[in-house]
């Protein structure tokens, strides 16, 4: 688990959702319904889903169960398909230049915008099968105790995937752990506007 690692980024949510023991039941299965999809052998761009914290392969969790203790773990894993610009730029010109040799011997000496369209189409869905997606992976720790989640990342990007695939996969919504509302937990609700007032403060 690299959650474990002498140094890693955190993002803590709490669950607003009162969380039942029918909720907690239900995690085994809905980590399985909601579960990491291979994209190696297709064309698709990205795929996302949650798949075992001791082995990113095993989305059936066949390697360990998610339950440890009063643990839930999991990961966050995320495979995108990235073919550079100047890639795509090559074989559209390779394309294009072979289109206008076999309008040329058909009398035409254009290509049609719409058959240009066409072309850089075919190009990148020939690209994307040729290219492997590049996984990434998050570790996810949930206590139960506390009802505290814990993601593996700080990426905006990943957050927001993150909550929206939890929310959807059991049915219970996160809200960050930030600053500002640890400050008003510790200085309870009445000191509010005292922490409202509060300045940023540069430290660099």
């Amino acid at each position: 688990m690299s959650i474990l690692a002498a140094s890693t980024s955190l993002s803590r949510y709490r669950i607003l959702t009162d969380v039942l023991t029918e909720h907690l039941q239900a995690v085994p299965e809905a980590l399985l319904k909601n579960r990491m999809l291979d994209i190696d052998a297709t064309a698709e761009i990205r795929s996302f889903g949650w798949t075992n914290i001791d082995d990113m392969l095993d989305t059936e969790w066949q390697t360990s169960p998610p339950e440890k203790a009063h643990l839930f773990t999991f990961a966050l894993r995320l495979d995108t398909r990235r073919i550079p610009p100047s890639v795509i730029k090559k074989h559209f010109a390779m394309a294009e230049k072979e289109a206008l040799q076999r309008a040329k011997a058909e009398g035409k000496n254009f290509i049609s915008r719409e058959r240009k369209k066409e072309l850089k189409e075919q190009v990148i869905l020939k690209l994307r099968t040729r290219s492997l997606p590049v996984p990434a992976v998050f570790d996810v720790l949930w206590d139960t105790r506390s009802q505290i989640v814990y993601l593996e990342s700080t990426n905006a990007k990943v957050k927001e995937m993150f909550e929206s695939l939890f929310q959807a996969s059991f049915s219970l919504q996160l809200e960050p752990l930030t600053p500002f509302y640890l400050g008003q937990k510790m200085l309870g609700e009445e000191n509010t506007k005292a922490l409202e007032s509060l300045d940023y403060t540069h430290f660099a």
